[in-house]
Parts: C-alpha cells; sequence; structure tokens
C-alpha cells in the first residue's frame, strides 16, 4: 500500500511539474516594474522570455528548461520544494510561479521580507491569458503580453478552423499507468483535447482521477495518449503484449501515441505548438496553416 501511495505521489509531482496551475498574489501598490524575478514553474519563466522579460529573469526552478538558456540561471528547487534561502540570497522584487504543497506560506514569508509574488491560475485558455498579461504588467512588457496573447489567439483560431469537419475523436489522455492517472474535465489539458477536435472519455472524476483498468477498458476510447514522462515502462505496459492493456480495443489497433513534447502540457505561451502536436496525433490528414 505505501509503495502505491508512494507512485500517486510521483504521479502528482509529475503533473504539477505539467501544468503549472497556482493561484494570484498581487501587487497592490508597486510603483516600479520588477526588474530582479525568479520563476518556480516553466509556464512563467517560458512567458516571461516571451514578452521580453528574460533580461529580469535571476532564478529557476529545476524544471524549467525553456528556452534554453535559462538553464544556466541559478536553480532554487522546485516550486512544490522551493528553496526559500536560495530565493532571497538572488534578491528578487518578484516571486511568480505555480502553488505547491509549500501553498500560500511561501507568499507570506515572500511578502514579509517585501518580495512581492504573483502566482496566476493558468488551468484554463483564459487563465494562461491573465497569466501572459499580469506579468507583463509586472515588468513592464504590457505591449508585448498583449501580442502574445493576440499570437495565441491566432493559433487558437487556426487549430479549431482546421478541426473543424473532422469527426471528434474519443480519447482517454494518460498521466500515470501505475496508478492509472487520467485526463478529467475542468482541467487544462481537457481543454487542449477539445480544442484539438477529441472528445475526452473521462466525464467525472475531477481534474486528474484516479482509475482502475476496468473502468478504463469500459471507457473504451479510441485513441490514447501516453504523457507519462514520470513511468519508464509506460511504453512497455501500454502494448498489445501487455496484461490487462491488451484487452483495450485502442492498444489492440495501435492507436496509442507517446506524447514527448513538453509544449502539449505546458499552459504557457507554446500552448499553440502543443495544439498542434494533439493535431497531428489525433487527425494526421489534418493541416493546420
Amino acid at each position: 500500500m505505501a509503495g502505491g501511495h508512494r507512485r500517486i505521489a510521483r504521479v502528482l509531482l509529475a503533473l504539477t511539474v505539467a501544468l503549472a496551475g497556482c493561484r494570484p498574489h498581487a501587487r497592490p501598490g508597486a510603483s516600479a516594474f520588477a526588474r530582479r524575478v525568479v520563476s518556480l514553474s516553466p509556464s512563467t519563466t517560458e512567458a516571461l522570455a516571451a514578452i521580453g522579460a528574460r533580461g529580469a529573469l535571476v532564478g529557476r526552478s529545476r524544471y524549467c528548461n525553456f528556452p534554453a538558456d535559462v538553464v544556466a540561471l541559478p536553480e532554487v528547487g522546485g516550486y512544490v520544494d522551493p528553496n526559500y534561502e536560495a530565493i532571497l540570497a538572488l534578491a528578487p522584487d518578484l516571486v511568480t510561479g505555480a502553488r505547491g504543497p509549500a501553498g500560500p506560506g511561501l507568499s507570506t514569508r515572500l511578502n514579509a521580507r517585501g518580495v512581492d509574488t504573483y502566482f496566476p491560475v493558468t488551468e484554463s485558455f483564459e487563465g494562461i491569458d491573465e497569466m501572459v498579461r499580469g506579468l507583463g504588467s509586472r515588468t513592464g512588457h504590457a505591449p508585448e503580453a498583449e501580442a502574445v496573447v493576440a499570437r495565441l489567439h491566432a493559433e487558437q483560431a487556426a487549430v479549431t478552423a482546421a478541426v473543424a469537419t473532422r469527426p471528434k475523436v474519443r480519447v482517454l489522455l494518460l498521466f500515470g499507468i501505475s496508478p492509472i492517472v487520467a485526463a478529467g474535465p475542468g482541467s487544462f489539458p481537457d481543454e487542449m483535447l477539445r480544442r484539438a477536435g477529441a472528445s475526452n472519455v473521462v466525464g467525472d472524476g475531477g481534474p486528474y482521477p484516479t482509475l482502475g483498468l476496468e473502468h478504463v477498458l469500459a471507457l473504451d476510447p479510441d485513441v490514447v495518449l501516453d504523457a507519462t514522462w514520470g513511468e519508464a515502462d509506460a511504453i512497455e505496459r501500454l502494448s498489445a503484449t501487455s496484461p490487462g492493456w491488451r484487452e483495450l480495443r485502442a492498444v489492440k489497433a495501435g492507436r496509442v501515441t507517446h506524447l514527448r513534447d513538453e509544449a502539449v502540457m505546458r499552459p504557457g505561451p507554446r500552448v499553440g505548438d502543443g495544439l498542434r502536436v494533439l493535431v497531428s496525433a489525433l487527425h494526421p490528414e489534418v493541416t493546420v496553416p
């Protein structure tokens, strides 16, 4: 049982890394733009770079790896286990990212030391827009942020038009195999699927439910998308020779796609790239302009 709990913890950590969902803390009365920023999530790091505020970044989480040059920045842990002392040592005037187990405690401690924090909710496309705009206003790059949002809307519209006449593909999107964790309703991945011309076979149980194999067999998806970056044996488990999984129609038909492009599940400025990856996997006959 303890092993199962550890596996669930690993899956939840992987989801947090991929999805970067969090809550806001505003900068009331701020009179100057942030010039030294520590980012605790890949999505906020990528957004800062996209709006032209890369030069303000002085620290990053261990998961921030895009654009490539950010890996040269000092690491300050992750946003589920941030190193408070390492953050303060960088003398930031803004810390942004996703809220993990540290919860609002990190914001409280940083605010008490005069450091502003911004943890936007990014569990939807609308939330991504607000995150980009919020970082723009805090770093003096509001016009550039609006340009990024406009680009995102254009990319999303292009995908919507490209798949508009295609039949909906019934999809099971997996984040874990042992235990089975899937994308559920109300999550950012669920919205990604819908915008890419898919229908999520998981219709209840919350944003990231844990499922039994019998339940998965009953859902009978047309396609299985494997986003289990943290499980090395996922490719072997999702095969026509694997007990249990080999009974699934999508597995029998070879309709399992292993997603390894991080842009697919990062709620940030590369969401258009992620949609294109999904369309390619679900509608290979469709070309997105």
